[in-house]
């Protein structure tokens, strides 16, 4: 029996885009020369892909650094370099993404549906991309853009049309087994079901997903028992099976609690469609703790149900086709940020001036400009400072208060700011 793994944070490293290239034509009988350096490629993209064969993320949890290929870089006689191959990692459906900062990147609902998750870094330009009339022989290139590079939160909330809710040993295990190809572990205590169990049903020319989920006991909003660990996983079923047992002293008071806590967890699953099963009717007294219960519920339909003995079956499954034909699946949530980088971004760059005296810039254009530059290539380091100007970096430091002689940092490149 594999472990069941439903939230893991591991790394994710895009790759580098290629380096552009420097070289110029020198042939023979070839009357102009000129630059002739290649553009690098794109560095690899890291996506999420749906897998419903799978139901654990337990595979990131021994692969915890994911990393694509670099982009290669430019060649000579202006031969871009390739493009790297993408990385793809296997996922259950339900699988939703974070970054370190719990922004969303974004879930996964479908087979063979794929999630960017981290963006490999755009192929720098070699120097017959930066020719003119004005400067026809470039000596410079620019670097390839890093690829994204953060830890991120990848949590799962098991996908299924019908979620099985209600307290430990009402029956669900036994239920599950008796209606689906789930092979539940069954017993009399609390807790049996430490981890959701998903089985195929089908009924007639239809089917449909039920996943057994840990057991639900009073405070469970709280963290109290396995209540958290349910309570994720509720929010993706689309129908509930709310089972009461009929063995219970007050099953009433039972589906009460129960409901009170899923509000408590989320006050958008009051709204969740649910199912009332009495379970264990082949138990004493039985009939008339079901009549009670049902004069308490204002009309609520209540399907009677022995999974034991295998009663009642078919009328609750037929029940669950019919209510499932009328809620429409899942859609994914709405993506909070999109991780690209902006160059035309109005904040390019910040000032700071650290207790060494030193004026630090530090913005994301700023970055991008600087991950571009080669500071070997002295043709590169002035066009760096050209572009610096250009979006008044030189103007804002005067503004504060940087004297000739003071140092300025732009990540690891220090110089000496002279008038």
């Amino acid at each position: 029996m594999s472990l069941f793994v439903d939230e893991v944070v591991v790394e994710v490293k895009a790759g580098r885009g290629g380096n552009g290239k420097v070289a110029f034509r020198r042939e023979a009988h070839v009357e102009f020369g000129g630059p002739f350096g290649g553009n690098g490629g794109n560095g690899g993209n890291i996506y999420f892909v749906g897998d419903e064969g799978k139901n654990t993320l337990i595979d990131l949890k021994y692969n915890r650094h994911i990393r694509a290929q670099h982009g290669a870089n430019g060649e000579i006689k202006g031969m871009h370099g390739a493009n790297a191959e993408h990385t793809y990692v296997r996922v259950p459906l339900g699988t939703i993404v974070y970054d370190e900062k719990n922004n969303l990147i974004g879930e996964v609902l479908y087979h063979g549906q794929e999630l960017l998750v981290a963006k490999g870094g755009k192929g720098g330009r070699g120097n017959i991309a930066f020719a003119t009339n004005k400067n026809q022989a470039p000596d410079f290139a620019e670097q390839g853009d890093p690829g994204q590079t953060f830890r991120a939160k990848v949590e799962l909330q098991v996908l299924a049309d019908v979620g099985l809710l209600g307290y430990p040993s009402v029956g669900k295990s036994t239920l599950i087994s008796s209606i689906s190809n789930a092979k539940a572990k069954i017993a009399p205590y609390p807790f049996t079901t430490l981890s959701p169990q998903l089985g195929m049903v089908r009924v007639d020319e239809d089917e449909f997903v039920v996943a057994d989920l840990p057991g639900l006991i009073e405070y469970a909003h709280l963290g109290v028992g396995l209540g958290i660990q349910f309570l994720k996983h509720v929010e993706r079923c689309r129908v509930l099976l709310h089972i009461v047992s009929m063995e219970s002293e007050d099953p009433y008071k039972d589906y009460l609690t129960i409901n009170n806590e899923l509000v408590q967890y989320d006050e958008a699953l009051k709204d969740r469609v649910q199912i009332v099963v009495a379970n264990k009717m082949d138990t004493e007294d039985a009939e008339e703790k079901l009549k009670e219960f049902e004069s308490k519920l204002n009309g609520i339909k209540v399907f009677p149900i022995s999974a034991l003995n295998r009663e009642g079956l078919m009328a609750l499954k037929y029940e669950i086709i019919r209510v499932l034909k009328t809620i429409p699946k899942f859609e994914p949530k709405q993506i909070t940020k999109v991780y690209e980088f902006n160059e035309n971004k109005d904040s390019d760059f910040v000032i700071t001036k650290g207790d060494d005296g030193i004026f630090d810039i530090t913005g994301e254009k700023v970055f991008i400009l600087f991950n571009r530059t080669d500071f070997n290539n002295e043709s590169a380091v002035k066009r760096f400072a050209r572009q610096l100007r250009g979006i008044g970096i030189d103007e804002a430091l005067r503004e504060a208060g940087v004297q000739n002689g003071d140092i300025v940092r732009i990540f690891s490149y220090e110089f000496e700011y002279l008038e």
